[in-house]
C-alpha cells in the first residue's frame, strides 16, 4: 500500500449538516482537517542491527486520503452500503485504512475473534450471511476449505497475494489520484458493524452496532476521560483501536499476539510506551498483571502515561496497585465496566478503589466498578432467567440489594443480528427506549456506585439461598497460596452444592494439598458468606476466555468438578450437602457505603 497519495488537491469540505445523518467516518474527516499532520496510526516494522524498533505511520490526512482511495475501489466491486463483509486480518495500518474505507461506503464489517476456536468462529460468520469477505491468504484457505459456511459470499478480496483463487487483492483497489470521497449518508440507526461477544458464558452473539451507537461511545469516552489533541494510545485490544482516529488519538499498534494477552512479552509493551511517549493504554486484567509484575521487578517507571484503562473481566485491586506503582503524578488506572453490547457504562479510578472500596471488596462486598457515566442510565432489577418484554418499575430493587444490572443509553446496542431469542432475553422495552440486561449481578451503594458480584448465569443456587461468585472468590483469593479461585455449583438449581476450585501460585504448587485444603476450609468456615462451602478442588490451570485471558469458564469448571475423583476432593469433615442453617449472607447492608 502506498502511504503517500497525491497531495496536490485541497482537503475535502465538511459534509452538509443533517440532523439525522451520522457516519462514524465523519470523525476521521474532522481530525484530518484539525490535525492533518499528527500521526494517526503507528506500526512496528523491523528491528535494526542494534535491536531498535523502526516504525511506519500514517498521519490523519494520509489516513483520510488512503481510506478515500480504497473506498472508491471497494464501491467499484460492490462493497457498498449495507453489504455485510467479513474482516480477517491482523491489526495494523491496512486494518485502519480498510475499516474506515468501509464506514465511508456504508459497508458493514463483521468481526469475530479467531481465537474463539475454528468451529465456533465459522458458525458465527455463517450466522451473519456475509456477502463479502476480506482477509489474509490463510483466511481465504479457510473460506475455500469450508465452503458451506460461506455460500453467501459473492465478493472476495485478498489482503496480500491470492494463492489459487480468483478475485482482487487489496492493493489493486486503491483508486488514484486521490479525490475526496463523499461518505455514505448513513443515519443514526443504520447498521455500522456486527461485533461478536466472546461467548464466555453462552453462545457467541452478533451485536449490531449502528452509527449512532459508535457516535455515543466516542462522545462518552471523550467526555469521561477528557481525551486531548496530543494523546497517543497503545490499544492492546484491536477493536478498541478503532476508537482512536475518531478521538484524534495516535494509535500505536503493539508488537504482540492479541489473542494471548496473558502471555505477552512485557518488554514489547513497555518499549513502545517509552519510544512513542504513549499517554493512554488499554490492557486486559491479565496483561495488566503481567506487565505490572515485570515493571515492579525491574523498577520501571512510565511517566508519559496519563491513564491506563483495564476492562474485559474483573480487575483485582492488587493488580491495580501493582501497575499503579509504575505511573507518575496524577495518572490512574481506570476500570470501566461494560460489555460488547454496551461499553463503557460505568467507571472509576484507582485512587478511589485503593483508598475506599478495596477494604470492602476484601470483606466480600464484590468489586466496585464505579458510577454511571453521563448519558447512561444504570439500574438494578430482580434476578430472573426469563424474558422480560416490557419494563415495569416493580422490577427495580432498592440500593443495597443484589440484582441484575440493566443499562440504557445511546451507546447501548439495540439488537443482535437475526437472533430474536437472544433479543427477548437481553432487551426490555421501555416506551420508545429499551433496557439492555448485562447478564451480570450487582448492587448500588449510597454513593451511587455499582458493585459487581459476578455473572448471573454463574450464580450458585442452594436450598439456603443464592451465592455469588465474586464476593466469595475474593475471600479465598486472599490466601497467599491462591493465584485465583472459582465458585461453581454441582447439580441443578435450586439444589446445588457449592464447591470452590483453586488455582495455586506456581511457587505453591508442590505444597501439601491436604494442608492447604484444611487452611482454605477453615477460612471458609470463618466467614458467614463462605460457610456453606465445604469442598475444595485444586486444578493447575483454569480455562479462560480468548479475548482477555481473564474471564474464567466456570461452566467448564463445573463439569470438571462434577467428574473429579475422590482423590481430588477435599471436604470439611462430617459435611455432606449444604445445610439450610448455613445460609449465605452478605455483610450487613447497613454498613455499606
Amino acid at each position: 500500500m502506498n502511504p503517500h497519495p497525491n497531495f496536490t488537491m485541497g482537503r475535502p469540505p465538511a459534509p452538509p449538516p443533517d440532523s439525522d445523518r451520522t457516519n462514524i467516518a465523519d470523525r476521521l474527516e474532522e481530525m484530518a482537517r484539525r490535525l492533518p499532520h499528527k500521526r494517526a496510526v503507528v506500526q512496528p516494522v523491523v528491528r535494526d542491527r542494534h535491536g531498535r524498533m523502526a516504525y511506519a505511520h500514517l498521519t490523519f490526512e494520509q489516513l483520510q486520503r488512503e481510506s478515500d482511495c480504497l473506498a472508491r475501489g471497494l464501491e467499484s466491486i460492490g462493497i457498498r452500503q449495507g453489504i455485510r463483509t467479513v474482516l480477517m486480518l491482523k491489526p495494523g495500518i491496512e486494518f485502519f485504512v480498510l475499516v474506515f474505507a468501509m464506514f465511508k461506503t456504508g459497508a458493514v464489517p463483521v468481526v469475530v475473534d479467531p481465537g474463539m476456536g475454528l468451529a465456533r468462529m465459522v458458525r458465527c460468520l455463517q450466522s451473519t450471511r456475509p456477502q463479502a469477505f476480506i482477509g489474509l491468504p490463510l483466511a481465504h484457505v479457510l473460506r475455500i476449505l469450508l465452503p458451506k459456511f460461506f455460500r453467501s459470499v459473492k465478493t472476495a478480496v485478498t489482503v496480500g497475494h491470492p494463492w489459487f483463487w480468483p478475485g482482487p487483492s487489496l492493493r489493486h483497489l486503491f483508486v488514484r489520484p486521490w479525490t475526496p470521497y463523499p461518505a455514505a449518508a448513513t443515519k443514526r440507526d443504520d447498521m455500522a458493524a456486527i461485533l461478536f461477544t466472546t461467548g464466555s458464558t453462552g453462545p457467541a452473539k452478533g451485536a449490531v452496532y449502528t452509527h449512532g451507537n459508535f457516535d455515543g461511545q466516542i462522545r462518552q469516552i471523550q467526555d469521561h476521560f477528557q481525551i486531548g489533541d496530543d494523546e497517543i494510545d497503545l490499544p492492546t485490544f484491536p477493536l478498541f483501536a478503532l476508537f482512536d482516529p475518531a478521538l484524534g488519538m495516535t494509535a500505536v499498534i503493539p508488537d504482540m499476539d492479541p489473542r494471548k494477552p496473558a502471555g505477552v512479552n512485557p518488554h514489547r509493551i513497555i518499549e513502545p510506551i517509552v519510544d512513542q511517549g504513549v499517554t493512554n493504554m488499554f490492557a486486559s486484567p491479565a496483561l495488566l498483571n503481567r506487565v505490572g509484575a515485570f515493571g515492579a521487578a525491574q523498577h520501571i517507571q512510565l511517566p508519559s502515561l496519563r491513564r491506563v484503562v483495564s476492562a474485559g473481566a474483573p480487575v483485582s485491586p492488587a493488580a491495580i496497585e501493582q501497575f499503579g506503582a509504575l505511573l507518575d503524578g496524577p495518572a490512574e488506572v481506570h476500570t470501566p465496566y461494560g460489555a460488547t453490547e454496551a461499553v463503557p457504562v460505568v467507571s472509576m479510578g484507582s485512587r478511589e478503589i485503593l483508598a475506599e472500596t478495596r477494604p470492602l471488596s476484601d470483606q466480600g462486598y464484590g468489586l466496585c466498578v464505579g458510577r454511571p457515566l453521563p448519558h447512561t442510565r444504570v439500574d438494578i432489577i430482580r434476578i430472573s432467567d426469563e424474558a422480560i418484554a416490557v419494563w415495569e418499575d416493580r422490577w427495580r430493587l432498592a440500593d443495597g440489594e443484589i440484582g441484575e444490572i440493566v443499562v440504557q443509553g445511546d451507546l447501548v446496542t439495540r439488537r443482535y443480528f437475526h437472533d430474536p431469542k437472544a433479543d427477548a432475553l437481553a432487551k426490555i422495552q421501555d416506551g420508545d427506549a429499551f433496557w439492555h440486561r448485562m447478564g451480570d449481578v450487582g448492587w448500588r451503594d449510597r454513593k451511587g456506585r455499582i458493585w459487581f458480584c459476578g455473572r448471573k448465569s454463574q450464580r450458585v443456587t442452594t436450598p439456603a439461598g443464592e451465592i455469588f461468585t465474586i464476593p466469595v472468590e475474593t475471600i479465598f483469593n486472599a490466601h497467599p497460596a491462591v493465584a485465583r479461585s472459582a465458585l461453581v455449583g454441582l447439580g441443578q438449581r435450586p439444589n446445588q452444592i457449592p464447591v470452590i476450585c483453586i488455582e495455586l501460585h506456581p511457587a505453591h504448587r508442590r505444597a501439601s494439598r491436604g494442608k492447604l485444603a484444611r487452611e482454605l476450609l477453615a477460612l471458609a468456615d470463618s466467614q458467614p458468606l463462605t460457610r456453606p462451602i465445604a469442598e475444595v478442588l485444586f486444578r493447575r490451570d483454569f480455562p479462560v476466555d480468548i479475548r482477555h485471558n481473564a474471564k474464567i469458564f466456570r461452566e467448564e469448571l463445573a463439569v470438571w468438578a462434577a467428574a473429579a475423583t475422590r482423590r481430588q476432593r477435599y471436604r470439611r469433615s462430617g459435611t455432606g450437602a449444604v445445610s439450610p442453617a448455613a445460609a449465605p449472607e452478605l455483610p450487613d447492608r447497613e454498613a455499606r457505603p
